[in-house]
């Protein structure tokens, strides 16, 4: 049988809300996630925005030391060996800027992706990994409180 992707996300957030209620999480937990969504795309259009920031600044950083250099290869063409230097540094110069850019469009297209509700590479691991962390969230809680009934009876 053939499912339309809206209804299988629809059957997912089902099934979460389902195991959810499992582990005994209440509904502040649940409104939490309205506000997860928010701070996620915050921290992401920060860490896109950074990225490129970095990248602009390296690029320019580039272009001003080929500007510089320039002059100073034409002058000192004989000495060989400082020019390749001033050639490797702005060959890595332009590799870093180029992959500072591509690492903030990455981020900016991953957050597009999960802020739309789309599946973007990764998310299925990240869900598993929170699923965890709930399960030891309450194995953790349960613990604490049998220690605390331990203590009390103890005490009396």
């Amino acid at each position: 049988m053939y499912l339309s992707r809206p209804f299988l996300r629809l059957r997912r957030r089902r099934q979460r809300k389902n195991k959810m209620a499992e582990f005994g999480i209440d509904q502040s937990y649940r409104q939490g996630e309205q506000q997860q969504v928010v701070v996620k795309g915050v921290v992401a259009a920060l860490a896109g925005t950074s990225l490129l920031v970095l990248s602009g600044l390296t690029l320019a950083g580039t272009v001003v030391s080929l500007v510089v250099a320039t002059p100073l290869l034409i002058i000192f063409s004989p000495v060989l060996i400082p020019a390749a230097i001033v050639v490797l540094l702005l060959a890595a110069g332009f590799l870093a800027s180029g992959g500072l850019g591509l690492a903030a469009l990455a981020v900016l297209w991953w957050m597009y992706k999960d802020l739309t509700g789309k599946q973007p590479p990764g998310a299925e691991l990240l869900e598993q990994v929170r699923q965890r962390l709930v399960s030891k969230a309450r194995d953790i809680r349960e613990s604490v409180q049998q220690q605390q009934q331990q203590q009390e009876e103890a005490t009396q």
